[in-house]
């Protein structure tokens, strides 16, 4: 499919995500000095600015491409949470899914940098399952949101709210409501995803997940499809940084779609924006191999975006290959 005619299919599709949220800091300023106390340099702070992450930036990212969006989560009741949903009612994204837990930090992602270049960074975050009372109530918001939804993708970062029970109920309502399903898997629940649309991994998640070092491509394609097979999903994708993204499915070879990033300034977020854009457009009716297409393009403009970022549909459509 053209992406010009892709991209007007976009526009009102109703999408979820689940997942872990988090918020990105970003603390910018100069170093005129080395520490007296360590041998560490001192950073005048100058310049301090607040980026939804995590779940939150792939949220984000399916409304810049004009998706109607509801994120479900948890978040403390911390003034990291109060921020949180500040940004999410300033970007026109419906909060109502993100569950306040007594007790609980709020994940945070600190970077600390001068002349563009990030020094350290600080991470604050509960890593601990919810309870059953959480998972339940998350459950109910589901419920509610699935019988108008077109699509969801699940963001799963290890933090904690994604457990084999709420994927299991949450794959169940799925199927009920006929949804599509997007999934960015992390290590825990790697095997949990079954019969899902869209299984998207990178390729050091599936080498970890699978216990394997690929020695070549040869040996990367037979666990691909290996795993396709044993999850069930329609189409496994797998990204593979510079080397662009490989796709598999039940009856076709596989497909390999070059990067086309011209310049990678940044690569935080970038499966945010693959996972958004490959789910957005495979919903509006596209076949794959467009769908893929147009998430490469996303990536490639984001790349080029220093931070946690988002890519627009006018930007994509003026992406040069």
């Amino acid at each position: 499919m053209d992406i010009t005619a892709l991209s007007k299919r976009l526009p009102g599709i109703k999408a979820i995500v689940l997942g872990d949220m988090m918020l990105d800091s970003y603390q910018w300023g100069k170093v005129q000095r080395i520490s007296p106390e360590a041998p560490v340099p001192v950073i005048e702070i100058n310049h301090e600015e607040f980026r939804l992450g995590g779940a939150a930036n792939v949220a984000l990212n399916l409304k810049s491409l004009g998706a109607e969006v509801i994120a479900v989560g948890i978040t403390g009741m911390d003034q990291t949470a109060k921020i949180m949903r500040k940004l999410f009612v300033q970007k026109g994204i419906n909060p109502e899914g993100l569950i306040p837990v007594k007790g609980r930090k709020t994940t945070i992602k600190t970077r600390i940098g001068a002349a563009n270049q990030q020094i350290v960074r600080i991470d604050i975050e509960d890593t601990s399952d919810v309870s059953e009372a959480v998972t339940e109530t998350i459950c109910g918001v589901l419920e509610k949101q699935l019988r108008e939804a077109d699509l969801l993708i699940i963001e799963d970062y290890n933090k904690g709210l994604l457990s084999e029970a709420l994927i299991a109920k949450c794959l169940e309502l799925c199927k009920k409501h006929k949804v599509l399903v997007a999934v960015d898997p992390k290590q825990k629940n790697f095997f949990c995803y079954k019969n899902v649309d869209i299984f998207k991994p990178n390729y050091l998640e599936l080498q970890t997940n699978l216990g394997k070092r690929f020695e070549q491509d040869e040996d990367f394609f037979a666990a691909a499809l290996a795993l396709r097979n044993r999850l069930k999903c329609k189409y496994l994708v797998v990204t593979r940084g510079a080397k662009g993204m490989y796709i598999f499915s039940k009856n076709s070879e596989v497909q390999h779609l070059p990067s086309c990033a011209r310049e990678v300034f940044d690569v935080s977020g970038a499966g945010d924006t693959v996972i958004s854009a490959l789910g957005m457009a495979y919903s509006s009716g596209a076949d794959i191999l467009s769908s893929a297409s147009f998430a490469n393009r996303a990536a490639g403009v984001v790349c080029g975006k220093m931070g946690t970022a988002t890519a627009t549909v006018k930007e994509i459509l003026a992406y040069d290959l």
